[in-house]
């Protein structure tokens, strides 16, 4: 079948996909989608428009948002929920659009997939530079997210960008290098159809051959596919988790499997909690029509976005108290750290006791990593920045420390050969014993 029918087809799935996603309006704020132009090198030439909520922080988090073939970057925003999450977040949003026709990212070309090699994703690294050097965006909490064309290019950011993106969620698409051509064409059957099966590790070498020398952290993963999608097939699905795990160092099985909504498969790998190394949402029935209403906010809980950041939230140091926090008194509070290393990585295990005589409603624990560890998923808290000061923050379900109570929470890491623990630890501003 020829490219041109083939987009023709695209065109129509992306119809009803738009339907499917018209689920919100565009955010009653005085915030404007704006265009931004010259911002950077731009191989393609693409567009680019920028959403920043009224009243973001001085340090904000930023949202790369990527459309589906035929889409436009303000047709993402208007058919998805991530503004008015923004709005409510604090978080900056960046919505490419693609130049080509048919208006799909290049995932294909050989440019495309190595870092700094060329093309649409040379293009939209540069929007992301642009927000952070004219709206000081924190580099540490830079995600990207994308349906369909745009769920592809989640997946080649991720695998050739990891010094650029934390995480990703990639909403119908499929692994890191599986649309590849080297005919000039942007179209492969093979992938398209579930066809292209490879090991674990055939895949993690795609990525890890994208960015040759790079020994940091590598971005967490969240993926989403229908069953009955037949445009990308359902098996891109088992693919990608397959790639991503392996890229972690995780085995394929999953540490945990639960059903938040009915007809949906949730698993986890490397831990259980909310922002684990990867998570895949496999949806029973459901064609090529994502993301539908819900679904954005679990995106934003699986990045960490659905708390305040740090321009928001004071951080805990060992010397003061975050505004509104209950205090600690100096020693009330014992941490126990126990790792787990291997040869460039490890897990840890820290478990807070309230040794004191009052129950705390919030906890934050603020530590420093020693130089050369970088966190790449934690579960039980949210962990920020990834490196050097570190604060984990309590999750829904575990702020409450009862007076002789305990909790545990846990983190997977890189490490250079530096495997310290850190030295000292503060609850809510007070210094631990350990």
């Amino acid at each position: 079948m020829k490219l041109t029918a083939r987009l023709a087809g695209a065109a129509v799935a992306a119809m009803a996909l738009v339907v499917a996603m018209l689920i919100t309006a565009p955010p009653a704020a005085s915030a404007q989608l704006t265009e931004v132009t010259g911002f950077g090198t731009n191989p393609t030439n693409l567009r680019m428009h920028l959403y920043v909520p009224d009243g973001v922080g001085t340090r904000p988090a930023l949202l790369v948002a990527v459309h589906y073939c035929t889409g436009s970057g303000p047709a993402f925003y208007s058919g998805t929920e991530f503004a008015s999450l923004a709005d409510q977040y604090k978080f900056i949003v960046v919505y490419p659009s693609a130049t080509r026709s048919g208006s799909c990212f290049d995932v294909s070309s050989p440019q495309a997939l190595r870092h700094d090699g060329g093309s649409d994703p040379v293009g939209i690294v540069s929007m992301v530079r642009y927000v952070q050097q004219r709206y000081n965006a924190d580099p540490a909490r830079t995600y990207v997210t994308g349906a369909s064309s745009g769920g592809m290019m989640t997946n080649v950011l991720l695998g050739a960008y990891p010094d650029v993106f934390k995480a990703g969620a990639a909403f119908m698409g499929v692994p890191f290098g599986c649309f590849a051509t080297t005919d000039g064409s942007s179209w492969n059957s093979t992938c398209a159809n579930g066809q292209l099966i490879k090991t674990p590790q055939e895949w993690g070498d795609l990525v890890r051959a994208a960015y040759p020398g790079y020994t940091g952290p590598r971005p967490r993963m969240q993926v989403w596919h229908g069953t009955e999608d037949s445009t990308l097939r359902y098996p891109n699905f088992g693919e990608e988790i397959k790639q991503w795990t392996n890229v972690h160092g995780l085995s394929q099985t999953p540490s945990m499997t639960d059903q938040p909504r009915s007809g949906w498969t949730r698993t986890r790998y490397g831990g259980t909690g909310t922002t684990v190394a990867v998570e895949g949402i496999s949806l029973q029935g459901v064609g090529h029509s994502l993301p539908q209403g819900g679904m954005a906010a679990m995106v934003l809980a699986f990045f960490g976005l659905d708390t305040p950041g740090p321009s928001q939230t004071p951080t805990s140091t060992p010397t003061s108290t975050p505004t509104g926090t209950p205090t600690v008194s100096p020693g009330a509070c014992k941490v126990t750290y126990s790792m787990n290393t291997w040869n460039n990585g490890f897990t840890t295990a820290v478990t807070i006791t309230n040794t004191g005589t009052t129950q705390l409603s919030s906890w934050s624990l603020a530590f420093t990593l020693p130089a050369g560890q970088a966190i790449t998923g934690a579960w039980n808290a949210t962990v920020s920045p990834a490196s050097g000061a570190v604060t984990a923050r309590n999750v829904s379900y575990n702020g409450t420390l009862a007076p002789g109570a305990s909790t545990q929470f846990g983190f997977q890491a890189t490490h250079n050969g530096n495997t310290a623990a850190p030295s000292s630890f503060a609850l809510n501003g007070a210094a631990c014993t350990t």
